[in-house]
């Protein structure tokens, strides 16, 4: 399995002969410097944890590009598809989906949604975290955007994710040390990506913190830079 980090909470995971995006924010993500078309080249989904437009990103324009199916909660996925998006899977939290040869659960995170359109808020379901299980890999949890909460634990018990992509950047989500508390206190990984951090002013600007508070542990820190791929 090859993951690229895309910058803030935006991934390409392949497995297989498939390739997904999560969270797909490209365009005006100071992080990204890459070429959307090459990093969105051959998806056939792209899963959304929530509705921010941080999250959502490029989404309904990748969508109508590539053909890809949208996959995030039914209010989200709802709203896309009255922008246009023409292929859309429905879910909400504790559900699971089988999207052939992968299958993706909703599971709980502690943070807001919503979308501004024409200058309006509209809410857009509940943020989520999000489990991809595709036989013979590993279970890549995407936590979204959230803080700890002790419920980690039977997320952990339930889906046995072995691959975390982490939220460290604080001011909107857990910072680097409870992100690292929360990897070792709840979550039985082999791997944690760090994630949505060093975009923004306000935001933590390394994962030098993470790293060092998950040393020693089982876990082991992978934290590519922008638009580099690890292999997992």
């Amino acid at each position: 399995m090859r993951i690229t980090w895309l910058g803030h909470a935006a991934f390409r995971v392949e497995f297989d002969d498939r390739a997904v995006l999560f969270d797909p924010f490209l365009t005006g993500n100071p992080a990204f410097t890459g070429d959307r078309a090459a990093v969105s080249a051959g998806i056939s989904h792209i899963l959304l944890t929530h509705g921010h437009i941080d999250h959502v990103g490029d989404t309904i324009e990748l969508a109508k590009e590539t053909g890809a199916t949208v996959v995030s909660n039914a209010d989200l996925v709802t709203f896309l598809a009255g922008k246009g998006v023409e292929k859309v899977e429905a879910m909400n939290t504790g559900g699971t989906i089988d999207l052939g040869g992968f299958t993706v659960t909703m599971v709980r995170a502690d943070h807001s949604a919503s979308l501004i359109d024409n200058g309006v808020s509209i809410a857009v379901g509940n943020a989520n975290g999000l489990i991809l299980k595709a036989p013979g890999h590993p279970a890549v949890y995407h936590l979204g955007d959230t803080d700890i909460f002790s419920d980690m634990a039977l997320i952990a018990e339930l889906h046995e994710p072995k691959i975390g992509l982490v939220p460290i950047g604080d001011r909107y989500t857990m910072g680097p040390k409870v992100a690292a508390l929360a990897v070792k206190r709840y979550l039985n990984l082999d791997v944690a990506v760090p994630s949505h951090y060093a975009t923004f002013p306000g935001l933590v600007s390394s994962a030098d913190t993470f790293v060092a508070d998950l040393a020693g542990s089982r876990t082991k820190v992978l934290a590519p830079k922008p638009g580099e791929t690890v292999e997992v």
